[in-house]
Parts: structure tokens; C-alpha cells; sequence
């Protein structure tokens, strides 16, 4: 008798202006072996879960970017545009202001190194920590909150 397992895993990612990102995967297999179904499902779950993680790492496009390049301002029918202040302030974060926090009190109550946690942004998105937009610094705060040991 054959056993059909089915598992999905899919993680949806919040972004500005009302948008989103989402990424889901299904994996179907058939099993011969009932007391395999355990540890099968287990294994798979890992799988699922390191491919979604993954590929969601990958943001494509994002409303913020066009916003912020064309600086376009809806209001009363017609459309204005402004110029992109450009600032060379060092402690500008692209993220928001509650994402930096977040990351400022993980790394302080976990003592991390902040150069291992710089390491890693590079590593992972080839910019340094407070270049990483919304989407990006939150996979950066998972990794660190999950794993934080691995950056001390």
C-alpha cells in the first residue's frame, strides 16, 4: 500500500506600500513504508524550509525603489516631483527605524561581534548592514536571532 505525503511550506514577506512577496513550496512523494512517514516528514520539512528561506532572500522588485527613485507624490489629480535628498549621513539605515532597533538590541544582548554580523550582510546581500532595505535586514534579524552564538 502506497502512502502518499504531501508538505508545503511558504513564507510571505511584508513590504512598503501595501505590497507583498510571497514564495510557497509544495513537495508530493509516495512511500512504501509506514514507519518511515516520521522521519521522511522531518527531513523534508528541513528541505522545504532551507529552499523557502532561500529563495526569499531574493526580493525582486519593490514599490519602495520605483518611489524613491522617481520621488512621485499623488495628490489632487496631478503629479509633482521632487528631488531625491541625498544625504551621506552614517547613521542612516535603509530599513525602518523599529528593523534597526531590533537589530541593535540583538546584537547588544547577545554581545555579538559586530564585525561577524557585518561579515554576514555582506556575504549574504553584498552590502553592509545599514544599506540593507526592509525585506533584507529582516532575514538578516532571523538569522541572528536563531543562530546568535554563531556571531559572538
Amino acid at each position: 500500500m502506497a502512502i502518499i505525503l504531501e508538505l508545503n511550506c511558504g513564507k510571505t514577506l511584508s513590504l512598503p506600500s501595501f505590497s507583498s512577496h510571497h514564495y510557497e513550496l509544495t513537495l508530493t512523494v509516495e512511500l512504501t513504508d509506514l514507519t518511515r512517514v516520521k522521519a521522511e516528514s522531518s527531513r523534508l520539512n528541513q528541505l522545504l524550509q532551507a529552499c523557502v528561506d532561500r529563495e526569499t532572500q531574493k526580493t525582486g522588485y519593490l514599490p519602495e525603489q520605483v518611489a524613491v527613485a522617481n520621488r512621485m507624490d499623488l495628490g489632487a489629480g496631478d503629479r509633482r516631483r521632487h528631488a531625491v535628498k541625498s544625504t551621506h549621513d552614517p547613521d542612516c539605515w535603509a530599513c525602518s527605524p523599529r528593523q534597526k532597533n531590533l537589530v541593535l538590541r540583538i546584537v547588544s544582548k547577545h554581545c555579538l561581534d559586530k564585525a561577524k554580523v557585518e561579515a554576514l550582510a555582506r556575504a549574504r546581500f553584498g552590502k553592509s548592514v545599514r544599506a540593507l532595505n526592509k525585506p533584507e535586514i529582516s532575514v538578516l534579524i532571523s538569522e541572528l536571532d536563531c543562530t546568535p552564538t554563531a556571531f559572538q
